[in-house]
């Protein structure tokens, strides 16, 4: 009998909450439904845009540096369009063997560790590189005052891609407790402290060898031949974690829908359909990779067509549509003053990114050997 009496309490308890959420919900209307949907799919193509741009990026900056260790014993070097391939290729097989986000946990610490050397070293040979007189150094900005409006505009677009880098110490900050505590912690180091170190790379750069510096600096660097062997090399290691990193939402999602998720990620099954989704991804993105090899166009797209939207422009609609009623002035015009202000950044940095990829288009032609 007591279980008969406590039954009926618990559903009248639940009935009457049930009634207090429908008294609650107000339904949005259609045209609410289809917009909101809109946004959701112009937001998911927007955001695998970027990871296939970035994965691009990293594999163009895989295959320069192989390259440059291949000319540290080879007075003539293959193309660079091999190195391309062999980047491509050694990408996949990370991609196959670590094939999700949480599998990258055993890798967060050697990232850290290629990143730091990389940067202390790059850093101490620059440093000595400028302090040599021999060399002709001129910081002047060449070129027409369009060119060099056009430029500065991809400058700030590649700035906003630099900035993505944040999402490693981030990553790495949720394996402990409490998780949002120290996501915090390790966005405002890499603001502060990995931002100073990058910006500092570029500055004593730009003071090293003057405004014709390349842009991929590793490739300036008089030597010694073990320090850039060594500064090449944790550049391509590091690109293979951090590529995978961009590129994991995009395995994820093809594995969750083509994938038997009934089995285990290395069955039979599985292990094939997850080779042939790989193959896909990685031969399309090396095939385009080794036909525009233009360092730094892909950065400058990838960084105004996708990230300005996605960072600056999308939030603060979402602010506004939601809690727009309740805010106040202030809050509402920071928020219409992101949307304005950055969309016209994304336009004018689009715009400014297909111009150089056209004009490196004409100048280097396809699969050129940069």
């Amino acid at each position: 009998m007591g279980e008969d009496i406590e039954k009926p309490e618990k559903v009248e308890a639940l009935n009457i909450d049930s009634k207090k959420v429908n008294h609650d919900y107000v339904k949005p209307s259609a045209h609410a439904v289809d917009k909101g949907r809109r946004l959701y799919y112009t937001t998911w193509i927007l955001q695998f845009l970027t990871l296939l741009l970035g994965n691009m990026g990293f594999i163009l900056l895989g295959g320069k540096a192989l390259k440059e260790i291949n000319l540290e014993f080879n007075s003539t070097s293959m193309r660079l369009q091999v190195f391309i391939v062999i980047t491509g290729f050694v990408y996949f097989l990370f991609a196959y063997l670590v094939p999700t986000m949480s599998a990258m946990r055993n890798w967060l610490a050697p990232s850290a560790i290629f990143t730091i050397t990389f940067e202390v070293t790059l850093l101490a040979i620059l440093l000595k590189d400028g302090k040599r007189s021999e060399r002709e150094k001129d910081y002047n900005i060449h070129g027409s005052k369009t060119d060099k409006i056009f430029n500065a505009f991809g400058a700030i677009a590649a700035i906003l891609v630099c900035n993505t880098s944040g999402l490693l110490p981030e990553i790495q900050s949720t394996l402990r407790k409490p998780a949002v505590v120290n996501m915090r912690k390790a966005l405002i180091m890499q603001f502060t402290i990995g931002l100073a170190i990058y910006y500092g790379v570029s500055i004593v750069g730009y003071w090293a060898y003057g405004s014709s510096v390349s842009a991929y600096i590793p490739s300036e660097l008089s030597g010694p031949k073990w320090a850039k062997v060594l500064i090449n090399s944790f550049a391509f290691l590091q690109s293979i974690v951090s590529q995978h990193m961009f590129c994991a939402p995009i395995h994820e999602a093809l594995d969750t829908k083509y994938l038997r998720l009934d089995e285990k990620m290395f069955s039979k099954n599985n292990f094939l359909r997850r080779f042939i989704l790989r193959s896909i991804i990685f031969g399309i993105n090396t095939f385009i990779t080794a036909l525009f090899p233009f360092m730094g166009d892909f950065v400058n797209l990838f960084g105004s067509f996708t990230l300005f939207p996605l960072t600056f422009v999308f939030p603060s609609m979402i602010f506004l549509k939601v809690k727009g009623k309740s805010s106040n002035g202030v809050e509402k015009a920071w928020h219409w003053i992101n949307i304005i202000v950055f969309s016209f950044l994304s336009i004018i940095t689009t715009a400014s990114a297909i111009r150089i990829i056209v004009n490196n288009a004409r100048i280097y032609y396809f699969f050129a050997d940069t």
